[in-house]
């Protein structure tokens, strides 16, 4: 394939984004920038927000899952979809009750000042880090497959990719990301529908013949029902399913902040099950896919990567499913990185802005050139900890990265459903110990139950993490109760 062509493909790719961007960003408020006027089409949020949930790691890496641990992930994928139904009908009326801009806020008024603050900095830390990891490991693809032919320096791929999600996002932030996430998510699943068809045509199969392949596979194992000690386990990965989602999408301000610019608390309960509906058809065509190309290997005695990262793009980038399919996957990673990136980068925008400096309080210019200035400096940030990642050069760093990332939420998911479901009130001074404290715990445990039990945690140690958050604000909270709400 012509690399001129891979280029102009990419050019136009993002030409379109800047078009929507204009066309959207003719308002440049912080109302529009927050919360896109609280005028967005929920069916349109719905759409974009596959898109989100679905990062570039997602594009390749759960192909990559069906050959370790088969299709065991719809488990976990089975949890999220009663997840998002427990934040429709949980959190999004207090919410748009309180009419929030920062989902945070509601901690300052139920816990305190330094629980609200504790609160915020934990999903600031833990996301710059989750989405520039997320976003490092699509341009290292890139790069690798793409970009180096070319003879570009990484730092100009990464320097480039964030300019041009800068480009896009800063005059509008969310109002604009709703309808570019849109479009992504259409070139997300359109590339995985391209790539299952090309390697269904490789196996000389019809659609019958392809289902007979998926269903006889030995990888199409989606229950785990017998090892208590497996991470695999049903029970273990439906329930973690449950709280990932309430944590990751329920009380992470990068998810909420698009449900709150819908119109109205039924149109963002209309989004998120028509979202949660949509999610789990997706997760299943990537396990397909990662089914069908281990297949398609067996059957052509093909060596696969060491990594199950590295199959996808290996299969797209060799040829092997013909050159047409590296335009597509290109187009795909870019959709699924960028889609991630531009919401993170917007959420991260607006906590900063409105949790940690308080622009809401600020005279309406000084308040947009603040904005203006955060944006930038967090697309800076992003640049330097791609970067880092670079130097380190070490996937497996990354992976406890994000595992340390993972263990954040945790306090999150504590300070939360202590808000929710009880009426006593928490020394606040005490609270960020206790979160702090939470996951040092979940870590130390961890580590000795591998040691002398033999047991490995999976996600289940997110909901040990919240208990543990929630017994110290518990137990800090002695003899002193909330008013009603």
């Amino acid at each position: 394939m012509n690399s001129s062509i891979i280029l102009f493909i990419i050019a136009a790719y993002f030409a379109v984004l800047l078009l929507i961007a204009w066309i959207t960003g003719r308002n440049n408020s912080n109302e529009a920038f927050f919360l896109g006027e609280r005028k967005s089409p929920w069916y349109i949020v719905s759409i974009g927000m596959v898109g989100t949930s679905l990062s570039g790691v997602t594009f390749v890496s759960v192909p990559g899952m069906a050959r370790t641990i088969d299709m065991t992930y719809m488990q976990t994928v089975w949890g999220f979809f009663v997840g998002y139904i427990v934040i429709a009908q949980v959190l999004l009326p207090l919410y748009y009750k309180l009419r929030l801009t920062s989902i945070y806020s509601y901690l300052e008024e139920r816990i305190g000042r330094r629980g609200y603050k504790t609160g915020a900095s934990f999903f600031l830390l833990s996301k710059s880090v989750g989405a520039a990891a997320r976003l490092y490991l699509v341009v290292l693809i890139l790069q690798t497959y793409v970009f180096d032919a070319w003879e570009i320096p990484f730092a100009a791929t990464a320097l480039l990719s964030i300019l041009l999600v800068w480009l896009y996002t800063f005059r509008s932030g969310i109002k604009t990301i709703i309808w570019t996430d849109t479009l992504q998510a259409f070139c997300l699943v359109a590339t995985l529908v391209v790539i299952i068809w090309q390697v269904k045509e490789k196996l000389g199969l019809d659609f019958g013949g392809m289902a007979r392949t998926l269903v006889e596979s030995p990888h199409f194992r989606i229950f785990e029902f017998g090892d208590w000690h497996s991470t695999q386990n049903f029970f273990k990965q439906f329930l973690s399913g449950i709280f990932i989602t309430i944590v990751m999408t329920g009380l992470d301000q990068d998810m909420m902040q698009k449900n709150l610019s819908c119109k109205s608390l039924k149109d963002a309960q209309k989004n998120m099950y028509v979202y949660g509906f949509a999610f789990t058809p997706v997760n299943f065509l990537f396990l397909s896919l990662g089914v069908l190309l281990l297949t398609l290997a067996a059957r052509e005695e093909i060596p696969l990567p060491a990594l199950g990262d590295d199959i996808l793009p290996m299969f797209c980038t060799s040829g092997i499913l013909g050159e047409s399919i590296l335009v597509f996957f290109t187009i795909g990673i870019i959709a699924a990185a960028f889609s991630s990136a531009d919401s993170a980068l917007t959420a991260l925008t607006t906590s900063f802005c409105v949790d940690i400096l308080g622009v809401q309080r600020a005279e309406a210019g000084r308040a947009r050139r603040i904005r203006l200035t955060v944006h930038v400096a967090i697309s800076v940030l992003f640049v330097w900890i791609i970067l880092a990642f670079k130097a380190v050069n070490n996937r497996s760093v990354i992976d406890a990265i994000y595992l340390i990332a993972s263990y954040t939420y945790g306090p999150l998911l504590g300070l939360f459903a202590f808000g929710l479901f009880t009426r006593r009130k928490p020394r606040d001074k005490y609270v960020p110990y206790i979160c702090v404290a939470s996951p040092l715990i979940c870590l130390a445990a961890d580590f000795l139950a591998r040691q002398y039990a033999g047991y490995t945690f999976g996600y289940e140690m997110l909901m040990v993490n919240g208990g543990i958050t929630f017994a110290g604000l518990w137990a800090a909270s002695a003899g002193l109760t909330s008013r009603p709400k």
